[in-house]
């Protein structure tokens, strides 16, 4: 069968990049759901840019979302977005994609960024489309970030979305063309180096070929129309958010419109899972202490709502016993911070999540809706250390999963856990760089 971009969920875009001359290691900043807890990092960033172009004047730390700061902010990102269009700050280049190699870490990663069809995704549970949710969608988050999304005449990614190729096909054979260097720079605040090459639309032939053959394997491992082909990375709310924009649109407009119109696409970078650069690190969680509740008190009760959603739940310090550490069958053992004392959450006869991640978050939504406690998503060991060391929150540090289990999950149980696994710390998720039109 001969297939088309479409078919895979994909389409070549137009990349906006800074024209010529624009210092990149100033003009990249790390996604904006980045260091949601630590405003110490956005104002160092701010200090590191100052007055040139950068995408921080293009976007909204979520640091932000839902503060007094937040309108004012988004019109200034407004008329940003304005002044680089009229100003000549951004400059368009021919259809095709971005061959990106990230390095952080010690680690080295391949990227293309390229644009998705959002007709081809939908984040609600059950759903059996082409790009798929990997994680539950909140959809109560969605509105905040719709704010920003909607009426902006552009886009940049921080989405990275997965393809499932162990024989490296896609997209590794790009790095054998001879290709054009965009960019090739350190990046600010740890985030290592980056390297940008552009790859013509005539050059993907080869790239489209190598899809095809995937489909058709995906086809028959997963059966017509049950295909997953590509998994959601990072990014998952934003892509969610392009999504529900593109609903609003797509009310108004017509049949031949529908198929054109730039809002159906949202750019984002494609990675292979089987990418040896690409580790899946846990995403932990702080609890912040509530009105009535914290420290130890806020511990006890978290461990009461797991003791009744599952078969049994106790907090043991290091130190103990070590086997009152071990949980019962199949239970967990999390590790556990708060008020100085460290030690594990043994969780016994797990009944509401097959993963420890998801067991945990079950009860600390009850602690959210029931008490007041707030919860955040802490990439890093020691920044979880830090912020659970302070005014009686608590600190859980999480296993990682298997990246090679993720397709299949995902094809069998559906969407995961929120927040189960994260691609890289902190300070190597995707700096924004390329730019797109949405006008």
């Amino acid at each position: 069968m001969k297939y088309e971009w479409k078919d895979f969920g994909f389409n070549i875009p137009q990349i906006m990049i800074p024209r010529e001359g624009t210092d990149y290691a100033k003009w990249a900043v790390v996604a904006c759901d980045q260091f949601t807890s630590q405003p110490e990092y956005w104002k160092e960033t701010e200090a590191i840019v100052g007055d040139a172009p950068s995408t921080l004047n293009l976007m909204l730390p979520e640091l932000y979302l839902g503060t007094d700061e937040e309108p004012a902010k988004i019109e200034t990102i407004r008329n940003a977005m304005k002044a680089y269009l009229e100003d000549g700050t951004l400059q368009t280049l021919e259809p095709g994609c971005m061959l990106v190699r990230r390095e952080a870490e010690g680690r080295s990663r391949l990227g293309l960024v390229i644009s998705v069809d959002l007709e081809s995704y939908d984040y609600n549970k059950g759903s059996q489309s082409l790009i798929r949710a990997t994680e539950g969608t909140v959809v109560e988050r969605i509105p905040p970030r719709l704010r920003i999304r909607r009426g902006a005449p552009l886009e940049m990614p921080h989405i990275m979305i997965l393809i499932d190729d162990p024989d490296h096909t896609v997209i590794e054979p790009l790095e054998d063309l001879d290709l054009e260097t965009i960019y090739d720079t350190d990046l600010m605040q740890g985030g290592g180096h980056v390297t940008g090459k552009f790859v013509p639309e005539k050059k993907l032939d080869g790239m489209k070929e190598a899809l095809g053959k995937l489909m058709d394997q995906a086809i028959e491992r997963y059966g017509e129309g049950h295909v997953i082909f590509q998994a959601m990375g990072d990014g998952n709310h934003s892509l969610a958010t392009a999504k529900a924009a593109w609903e609003e649109i797509k009310k108004d407009l017509s049949v031949d419109e529908i198929e054109t119109h730039p809002a159906r696409y949202a750019l984002c970078e494609i990675e292979n899972v089987f990418d040896p650069g690409i580790v899946f690190e846990p995403i932990h969680r702080v609890v912040f202490a509530a009105p009535e509740l914290k420290g130890k008190d806020l511990m006890d009760k978290l461990c009461e709502v797991l003791a009744e959603q599952n078969g049994g739940c106790a907090f043991v310090p290091d130190g103990a016993d070590e086997a009152d550490a071990v949980p019962a069958g199949d239970g967990f053992a999390v590790k556990a911070l708060y008020e100085g004392a460290e030690g594990k959450l043994v969780i016994d006869g797990p009944c509401t999540s097959k993963l420890a991640v998801g067991t945990l978050q079950n009860a600390i939504d009850v602690l959210v809706k029931e008490d007041g406690a707030s919860v955040d998503y802490i990439h890093g060991e020691a920044a979880v250390r830090e912020l659970a060391s302070k005014d009686g929150n608590l600190g859980f540090l999480l296993p990682a999963m298997d990246k090679f289990q993720l397709f299949p999950a995902v094809a069998a149980d559906g969407a995961l856990p929120r927040k189960t696994f994260s691609m890289g710390e902190a300070n190597e998720k995707r700096y924004y760089i390329e730019v797109r039109s949405l006008a």
